[in-house]
């Protein structure tokens, strides 16, 4: 019986907490270019773009996502996100030079702190403001 009365709580309240997911693409938002601006000027391997898709749950954005054209780039993927608070990006790029490189930029007391981790190279890189604090092989 308890067994019962637990997978059908658990039934009704998997019920209650159901989205509305859906996505759009649009114009950057005005915080989120300049998010984008000021990562790029530090690090411009993080590309400025003007359109994004948007990720709407019940009407508020729960994630961003840009997509490239990689068609004529050194890239075989580019990958860049911005989290709703538009504090933060993560970024995922590959190349055959540079192999792929992933990480987050975060802006944090009016500083660009950036964490990158290069799987070609076995490193992780801390950086602040376009200039490394730590370099770490594995």
């Amino acid at each position: 019986m308890k067994k019962i009365t637990l997978l059908l709580a658990f039934i009704f309240s998997t019920f209650s907490f159901a989205q509305t997911i859906s996505s759009k693409i649009e114009e950057v938002s005005a915080s989120q270019y300049e998010l984008l601006k000021m990562v790029n000027e530090y690090y411009p391997d993080i590309t400025l773009n003007k359109s994004i898709t948007n990720f709407y749950a019940d009407g508020k954005i729960i994630d961003s996502q840009q997509q490239f054209d990689l068609t004529g780039t050194k890239f075989s993927s580019y990958k860049l996100g911005i989290e709703p608070d538009n504090k933060k990006l993560l970024f995922e790029y590959a190349s055959p030079e540079t192999g792929k490189i992933y990480g987050d930029v975060s802006v944090f007391r009016g500083n660009i702190l950036r964490t990158t981790f290069n799987e070609q190279k076995n490193e992780i890189e801390v950086s602040l403001n376009g200039k490394a604090v730590y370099l770490k092989k594995i």
